[in-house]
């Protein structure tokens, strides 16, 4: 039994002349996993598309671990919308879990912590990290700033010191099972979604 196909087929001539559309794509189909509205244009034209419509929330990793939550980190930021994702520590990041989302994100790197804070502080956006910690607030009780970012650490050491020291809040999701912590990917999704509440959905 043939599995069914993700996507489109090739499309049906005459193919359009628009230069948002992508001629590979046009000729063999396009398996990606975008929007009706994206089928057959270059990942650049996405990109330029969404630019249109982001979020002012812009979201950090730690990737000092090449953690693969980075990955589904990017991801989720893409469903959102997010304006801008922080890679802090090493360049290179475990791009599986992004499926390719990483082609319509901005992206910047920083090499250090204090690098990534006096970046911040020049753009004059709140830092707001996520997670469990003696003194960390509840999520619950958090108001999350328009211009923020949303941090999050590796998986298993969480946050560095330095980004402890760097944070105006640490932020807590609160939890009621036998886990210590969900994993840092499903938190993310779970932070960027209260911004969204706040800021984006109830206006």
């Amino acid at each position: 039994m043939n599995e069914p196909q993700i996507g489109v087929p090739p499309h049906p001539q005459p193919w359009p002349t628009d230069s948002r559309y992508d001629p590979d794509l046009l000729e063999s189909g396009d398996r990606r996993n975008v929007l009706d509205k994206y089928r057959y244009w270059t990942n650049q034209a996405i990109k330029d598309d969404l630019d249109k419509t982001r979020t002012s929330l812009h979201v950090a990793i730690e990737n000092w671990q090449h953690d693969f939550n980075a990955g589904t980190i990017v991801r989720t930021a893409n469903a959102f919308n997010v304006n801008t994702v922080h890679i802090i520590g090493k360049r290179h990041y475990n791009r599986r879990g992004a499926m390719v989302t990483d082609k319509y994100m901005n992206i910047i790197h920083h090499e250090t912590v204090e690098a990534f804070a006096e970046y911040m502080n020049q753009d004059e956006r709140h830092i707001i990290a996520f997670d469990i910690l003696p003194d960390a607030i509840p999520l619950s009780e958090v108001e999350l700033p328009n211009r923020c970012v949303l941090v999050f650490g590796g998986e298993g050491p969480g946050l560095s010191e330095s980004m402890q020291k760097s944070a105006e809040k640490i932020v807590m999701i609160e939890q009621f099972g036998s886990t210590r912590s969900v994993n840092v990917g499903v938190a993310a999704g779970i932070a960027m979604y209260s911004w969204m509440q706040q800021n984006v959905l109830k206006k």
